[in-house]
């Protein structure tokens, strides 16, 4: 979905925003036309929305499209001063003028085989006399004396000055130079980058239990713990990492996403103790279903999240489809896309079940063309 509000700039969801700029820059790249035609980009938006993932994402899906590798190179502009981006000045061999030595995160690779993005990340916190050293990089493709290689994509990204963030107004002449972009955040794109790159499923689930909760971020309130697309992957890889007993964790989650979220995070959990034996429907047995919207969401990401560590055996997933079949239909339809997501293709690997044919052909319509 994209709207087009008063700041006179594109509002797109993250997925739309990456699935649009890594399909221009796939096109400019495969049909040979030089980089430097497109204009360079500016993605605004609140803290925490997920820009920086978003060109990670974006890198990814030129990678799949071209199969050239994809360097980042992130530099945060708000860490220089204006000299930092041309280099350290230095006499010439015969001592009679000065040269600029160029930094090393411009020491980029420029075989025909990379494509290397330079990422400018909080743009508009920087003083604007960095900003305005920014001119040659986004239009000239130009640092001082050194040039960009001609593999080079430049995206910059930045908090909006209505965030109440550490933001400047970006100069009318930068502003120019730039495809802007506004990015907002998006249950449904979250939820499928979160399932391939291995989000908790907890996080998950509570998540798709209250949606609302995945973006707390609110310009007017003074809170500095609040819930974030960022700040829940933080949650997620404390649970990956150091322990998933939320109750033990409690304090260090409540710290990312604020006491209130935790709370309710943390109550929502407990029906965990409910959800029958995940490995029991993966194994082909069919226990009781449990009632409760908060428990059925909770069956859903579990199952999910087992499914994704054993999506190679396509014996348990046609049998964990077979128990999804006799879930409340809106719960099948919401696992059932999950699964879509597990990885890059694997909607084909599911057309070769059985079980997923059938389950399609009677409630596929539930999907919302997503087959």
């Amino acid at each position: 979905m994209s709207t087009v509000k008063s700041s006179n700039m594109p509002s797109l969801n993250i997925g739309k925003a990456v699935e649009s700029l890594s399909e221009m820059y796939s096109v400019v790249i495969n049909q040979n036309v030089p980089i430097k035609t497109l204009p360079s980009v500016m993605l605004w938006g609140p803290p925490g929305v997920g820009k920086s993932q978003a060109v990670r994402q974006i890198a990814n899906e030129i990678t799949a499209s071209t199969q050239k590798k994809v360097n980042v190179i992130d530099v945060r502009l708000l860490l220089f001063n204006p000299i930092d981006l041309r280099g350290i000045p230095t006499a010439n061999n015969e001592k009679t003028l000065a040269i600029w030595l160029k930094p090393q995160i411009f020491q980029m690779d420029d075989s025909e085989e990379v494509v290397n993005i330079l990422f400018l990340d909080e743009i508009s916190a920087a003083p604007q006399s960095v900003q305005a050293a920014a001119y040659q990089i986004t239009l000239d493709r130009v640092v001082g004396e050194h040039k960009l290689p001609e593999n080079c994509i430049v995206i910059a990204a930045g908090n909006r000055t209505t965030d109440k963030s550490v933001a400047f107004k970006m100069p009318k002449a930068l502003a120019n130079r730039l495809l802007h972009i506004e990015v907002e955040g998006s249950f449904e794109s979250w939820k499928q980058w979160a399932i391939k790159s291995g989000i908790n499923e907890k996080v998950i689930g509570f998540l798709s239990f209250r949606q609302d909760y995945l973006m707390g971020f609110n310009a007017a309130n003074e809170d500095l713990a609040f819930a974030t697309p960022r700040s829940w992957e933080m949650v997620s890889n404390l649970l990956n990492v150091v322990s998933d007993d939320l109750k033990k964790m409690f304090n260090l989650i409540a710290g990312l996403v604020g006491t209130g979220v935790a709370v309710e995070f943390l109550s929502w959990s407990k029906t965990y103790a409910q959800l029958p034996n995940i490995k029991d429907i993966f194994d082909g047995k069919m226990p009781p279903i449990p009632t409760g919207t908060d428990a059925l969401y909770a069956l859903t990401s579990a199952m999910l999240s087992y499914a994704r560590s054993h999506k190679d055996n396509m014996d348990k997933i046609a049998n964990s489809i077979r128990y999804a079949d006799k879930l409340p239909p809106d719960y099948s339809a919401m696992l059932l896309k999950d699964y879509l997501y597990i990885e890059k293709g694997y909607k084909e690997k599911l057309m070769k079940i059985p079980e997923f044919s059938r389950w399609v052909s009677s409630k596929g319509r539930l999907l919302n063309g997503t087959v």
